[in-house]
Parts: C-alpha cells; sequence; structure tokens
C-alpha cells in the first residue's frame, strides 16, 4: 500500500486560521491534517490517504487516479471572451509569436 499512497500529490500549507499546518492531498479534496509541524501534518494526511483508501475498497467504490499517472497531451482548449481572443492576437502578432505561445508563456509564468 505504500507504493500506492506515494503517487498521490501532496502540500502542506500554514493554516493562519488554525494556526497549525495543514497537509492536503490533491486527488482526496474532502481530507486535511493539521499538525504542529509540516512533517507531522504530511504523515497525517498520508495515513489518512491510505485508510480512506483501504475504506474505498472495502466498500467497491472507485479509488481516485493519482495524477501522477494520468497522460497530458499538453493540449487544451480554453474558451475566452472575443474582445479578449482580439487583444492577445494583437499581442502576440506585435511580439512577433504565435498566439499559442504567447498564451502558453503567460500560463507558464510563476505563481505568486
Amino acid at each position: 500500500m505504500a507504493k500506492e499512497i506515494d503517487r498521490y500529490t501532496y502540500r502542506v500549507t500554514w493554516s493562519e486560521e488554525d494556526q497549525e499546518h495543514v497537509g492536503l492531498c490533491v486527488e482526496f479534496p474532502s481530507l486535511s491534517w493539521l499538525a504542529e509541524d509540516p512533517e507531522k501534518a504530511l504523515k497525517g494526511i498520508r495515513r489518512m490517504v491510505r485508510e480512506s483508501i483501504e475504506d474505498m475498497k472495502e466498500n467497491g467504490e472507485a479509488v481516485p487516479e493519482p495524477l501522477s499517472s494520468k497522460h497530458y497531451s499538453g493540449k487544451f482548449m480554453v474558451r475566452v471572451p472575443p474582445e479578449t481572443h482580439r487583444l492577445l492576437a494583437i499581442e502576440a502578432a506585435e511580439s512577433g509569436v504565435s498566439l499559442n505561445r504567447l498564451v502558453s508563456s503567460k500560463l507558464h509564468q510563476p505563481r505568486v
């Protein structure tokens, strides 16, 4: 089972409201674990995921597929208002790049 839970996507962040670290698992959005330090938060959420998987299997429920197992083609469609499309096309032309390259670079910018 340990190898199975290693494939899931975990995050530990600080909760200002709870004044503790919170462990999260992207594939199990309803689960979280609060702890005084990040290591304990990660250990706690991993344990919850393991127990949830065991319960789901015992009850014949589908277990979420880890994001790490999914194949990403690099293509997805985004619908934007026509005016946004026009402005992006103008910006791309002025920059001498394709619309696809412009939007890809905007999406790839570091998150704050």
